[in-house]
């Protein structure tokens, strides 16, 4: 189902670079509006133009990729997203953790870095005893392990909850008895969730690539 993804994506995402024109047509103009959404609202708030040049590509493929990924979900014939399986949220982490990490030593040097994420300046002695073992671990565990929870459990979440629901409307369907008359308000319900999972997909996807810009801004700052 992965690879069913990625594949659609890629050849759809080569037909409009092939066929884009000056003055776009509807999916152009929805391709375009999602790359100046994260452009704008991901890239430029948190990074800066100047610098989110240098990572934009990186942030742009991940909001794609994870978005795809995420509404292969509520797609007929495939009901189930690509994130809901802990291998690809936990590979979306680790590629961006690789990301900030490269970005932090190559501006600073492996010893550099490391101070700038642990021991930021100004704090008294005593407060490093306790202060950087925390970071530390938070820069070589606890954020790629948050993000990878956090996108496969929602994503989980959202799976579960569309088959409990279209599962209980065909069961009061063929119950055989008077509940049969709520049917049709469990339905209601199904299609409710469908359309909430649809908006959590583009969301996780939204925050996902958020904390990755952020994580990156805080590798290569001049202030902690």
């Amino acid at each position: 189902m992965r690879l069913i993804v990625l594949a659609v994506v890629l050849i759809a995402m080569s037909v409009l670079a092939a066929r884009a024109k000056l003055v776009p047509g509807r999916a152009q103009s929805i391709v375009e509006l999602l790359i100046e959404f994260v452009n704008g609202t991901i890239i430029k708030n948190t990074l800066g133009l100047r610098a989110g040049k240098q990572f934009a590509p990186f942030l742009i493929t991940l909001f794609f990729f994870l978005l795809a990924m995420n509404l292969a979900g509520v797609v007929p014939g495939l009901n189930l997203a690509g994130t809901s399986v802990i291998g690809l949220p936990l590979l979306a982490a680790l590629w961006t953790f690789v990301v900030y990490v490269s970005a932090g030593v190559k501006k600073r040097g492996i010893a550099g870095y490391l101070k700038h994420e642990t021991a930021p300046p100004g704090l008294p002695k005593a407060i490093y005893l306790l202060l950087v073992p925390i970071e530390f671990l938070q820069v070589v565990l606890i954020r790629w392990a948050s993000l990878t929870i956090r996108l496969l459990a929602n994503m989980v979440a959202g799976h579960i909850m569309l088959v409990v629901f279209i599962g209980l409307t065909q069961g009061l369907l063929l119950s055989g008895s008077w509940l049969v008359a709520i049917s049709p308000f469990a339905g209601a319900l199904a299609i409710g969730i469908y359309g909430f999972e649809i908006f959590v997909a583009a969301l996780q996807a939204f925050i996902f690539t958020i904390l990755a810009a952020v994580y990156i801004q805080m590798a290569t700052s001049d202030e902690h």
